[in-house]
Formats: structure tokens, C-alpha cells, sequence
């Protein structure tokens, strides 16, 4: 039996091989090249040229993943409240958005965005506008969304917050009723039943959660080049530029990109020793 399972792991192995680990292996043999092909660490020395990119990265994806959490456990605990005609509607409007192409769903928030766009029209038919130039006594025909931090923090909220809720939510659909009415019978009130028991047992969901939304956060670029109009540069940018772009450099890319995977190994690792803390104190 051992013997056909290995069998069938074969492609699995090659397939990782290939698409996993030898690109990793070209990323750390790039990373501590020179143009000429020997050895150097010039590489991760003239990285410090970068740190207010790495800085923006990480502010902009912890911003939107604290947004991210802030709205999705609500929505996920509301959800495994009620009948299953209802979680269902549910998750197929919080997947419908995801059916769509991701540059679209980018591309329709730089229309609503814009300084002629929906959201600003509609503030105009409103008078949101007018009473804001009447409060602070400004002269503005619009309000300017697009081309800034908050819209691209707003651009990752959208496209990553069903990774926040389906995590959170497959937890706690799953957890034991019976410890809910133990806790009641007890005498726990509502919100003591939610901050001893619910809150602690779905913490591994949070952490996936956490973790799903944060890692492709801090990478992106396309909606930092979308939403931020290239002035807000993020390392996946970064990482373009050094790859596609005119200031081509591959070895600084590769280091820029190894240095960012080990980021977030360490964060990764930091959050799971956390998640293993927390679930030994609820069995304490």
C-alpha cells in the first residue's frame, strides 16, 4: 500500500521541484550574484536605498489586514448564527466578486475612484462637497481618492477580505454547541459565552486568516500600480522594476524578493507559536 501511495506522490515531487523549490533556488543563487556571475552581498547592502518602500509595504498590508479582521470576524461570527439558507446566499455573494478577473474588479474601483468618478459625482449631487469647502473653507470640485495610500490600502480590503472571513468562519461553524451551553448553563452572559470560549477556539482561523491576507498584501503590485498610480511604490513594484522594468537588475530583484520571503516566514512562524500558545491556555 505504502508502495502505490509513493507511486502516486511522484508528479506531486516533480512537480514541486520544479515550480517550488528550483525557483527559490534561482531567487538565493541571484540574490548573492553580481552582473559578472561571482559572489557578493553588494546586493542586500544597496537595499537600504529601499527602506522606505519596505516600510510603506508592510504599514499599508498591516493597515488593510487590521481592516480586514476588524470586518470580517463580525460578518463570519453573524454568518454561523443563522439557518443555512441564509449562509448560503451568504457565501455565494462573498464569492461572486471573486468570479470575476482581479485587474477588473481593480480596474472598476479606479472608475469609482476617480476624481470625475461615481462616488465623487454622487457627493457633488449630494452637496458632500459643498459643505465640507463651507466647513473648512476649501474650493474643492472634488475630493481626490485615487492615486493614494488609502485607496490602495481600500484595493486590498476589497480583494482580500473574503480570505479573512472563509477562514474564520469554517472555524467557528465548526465548534462544539455543547460548549456554548455549558458556558450558559454556568451563568455566562452573552459576552463572557464570546470572549472565553467563541473568540479563543476560532483563533486559528484569525491566524489563517491573518496570514492569507497579510502575504499577498505586502507582495501586490498590481494594485498599488492601479489604485496608487505608481506614486505609492510597494515591493512587489519594486520587485517589477528590477525584473521587467528600465532600471533592469535581477540580482538586486532576487535579493529584494529573498529578503521578503524570509519577512514573512518569520512573521508566519511568530503568528503559528502564537496560535500554539493561545490554544494551550483555552485547554488550561
Amino acid at each position: 500500500m505504502k508502495n502505490k501511495l509513493s507511486k502516486f506522490a511522484v508528479p506531486y515531487v516533480i512537480w514541486m521541484a520544479l515550480f517550488v523549490v528550483a525557483p527559490i533556488i534561482m531567487v538565493v543563487v541571484y540574490a548573492f550574484s553580481s552582473a559578472e556571475g561571482g559572489f557578493t552581498l553588494d546586493n542586500f547592502s544597496n537595499m537600504g536605498a529601499y527602506a522606505v518602500v519596505f516600510g510603506r509595504s508592510f504599514k499599508l498590508a498591516l493597515i488593510a489586514t487590521v481592516i480586514c479582521l476588524a470586518v470580517g470576524y463580525p460578518v463570519s461570527y453573524m454568518m454561523s448564527k443563522e439557518g443555512p439558507g441564509f449562509q448560503r446566499v451568504a457565501m455565494v455573494l462573498i464569492m461572486l466578486p471573486m468570479w470575476i478577473n482581479f485587474l477588473l474588479r481593480t480596474y472598476s474601483w479606479m472608475s469609482i475612484l476617480e476624481n470625475n468618478g461615481l462616488l465623487n459625482r454622487l457627493f457633488q449631487k449630494i452637496g458632500v462637497i459643498s459643505l465640507y469647502n463651507g466647513i473648512f473653507g476649501t474650493d474643492l470640485q472634488f475630493f481626490p481618492m485615487l492615486n493614494t495610500q488609502g485607496a490602495v490600502v481600500l484595493g486590498m480590503v476589497y480583494n482580500y477580505l473574503p480570505f479573512m472571513i472563509l477562514p474564520i468562519y469554517s472555524v467557528i461553524i465548526k465548534l462544539d454547541r455543547s460548549l456554548i451551553e455549558a458556558a450558559r448553563d454556568l451563568g455566562a452572559n452573552s459576552f463572557n459565552v464570546f470572549r472565553r470560549v467563541i473568540l479563543p477556539l476560532s483563533f486559528p482561523g484569525i491566524l489563517s486568516g491573518i496570514t492569507m491576507v497579510f502575504v499577498p498584501s505586502v507582495s501586490t503590485f498590481a494594485i498599488s500600480k492601479m489604485l496608487g498610480g505608481g506614486t505609492e511604490l510597494l515591493l512587489g513594484d519594486l520587485i517589477e522594476q528590477q525584473f521587467l522594468g528600465g532600471a533592469y537588475n535581477p540580482q538586486l530583484g532576487a535579493a529584494i524578493s529573498l529578503v521578503m520571503m524570509v519577512i514573512v516566514v518569520v512573521c508566519m512562524w511568530v503568528m503559528n507559536r502564537f496560535g500554539e500558545g493561545e490554544e494551550q491556555a483555552v485547554m488550561l
